[in-house]
């Protein structure tokens, strides 16, 4: 039955075939996203859109029939003022990533001289815009995060106090259980005090009538 249907398929027009595809094949949005850095610092040109929790990259959907570097180039401008060339942008390799939400993004990369660049936002989509160095990047996206690490340029993100996942510590806090730092730690004693069940400089430690905890034992 399958080769008989496969054969009837091939028997369309090509006009046809391709309208049978559209209709059954799973359908996928298709992106630009361009990665710019300063050629002068080595600096990430990121966004910051009032919708996101975090920065990410220029991108946007193509429009029909529209090359992807070309698309890359004009959400580049549209977002940020910085112009450039198709031409100039190199496909990443990967060049697409598929993302389980039914979006292909098409990877581009530039370098632009940032100190001769004014940048440009609406202040409506775009509300931030700036170069960050890669190796101090600010809180980003989950999927930017994501797209970053596919080309090395995603490193460890510092945590936050916000961002301590739950039983970890944020920095500068003990983790539970811990002590703070010049803190003792629970069980323990503080600098030049005893320890539970010891005595202190100068005082006998307790006798078996005072350190009775339950039958028959003796527990600090």
């Amino acid at each position: 039955m399958r080769a008989y249907a496969y054969q009837a398929f091939y028997r369309m027009p090509g006009s046809l075939r391709r309208a049978v595809v559209i209709l059954v094949a799973p359908k996928y949005l298709v992106g630009a996203v361009a990665v710019i850095r300063d050629s002068e610092t080595g600096n990430l040109l990121l966004l910051r859109q009032p919708s996101k929790g975090g920065w990410s990259l220029p991108a946007g959907l193509l429009k029909r029939r529209e090359p992807a570097a070309v698309g890359a180039a004009r959400e580049l401008f549209e977002e940020t003022g910085v112009r450039v060339s198709p031409d100039d942008l190199t496909p990443g390799v990967p060049n697409a990533i598929v993302h389980p939400i039914g979006v292909v993004d098409t990877v581009w990369f530039g370098t632009v001289p940032a100190s001769q660049i004014e940048l440009h936002i609406d202040g409506g989509e775009i509300v931030d815009v700036g170069w960050f160095p890669v190796d101090a990047l600010p809180r980003l996206t989950a999927n930017t995060i994501k797209l970053l690490s596919r080309y090395d340029l995603a490193p460890q993100r510092a945590t936050t106090p916000d961002d301590a996942a739950p039983g970890e510590a944020a920095p500068g806090e003990a983790a539970p259980g811990e002590a703070a730092p010049g803190e003792a730690a629970p069980g323990e004693a503080a600098p030049g005090e005893a320890a539970p069940g010891e005595a202190a400089p100068g005082e006998a430690a307790p006798g078996p009538a005072e350190g009775a905890a339950g039958a028959g034992e003796n527990r600090p």
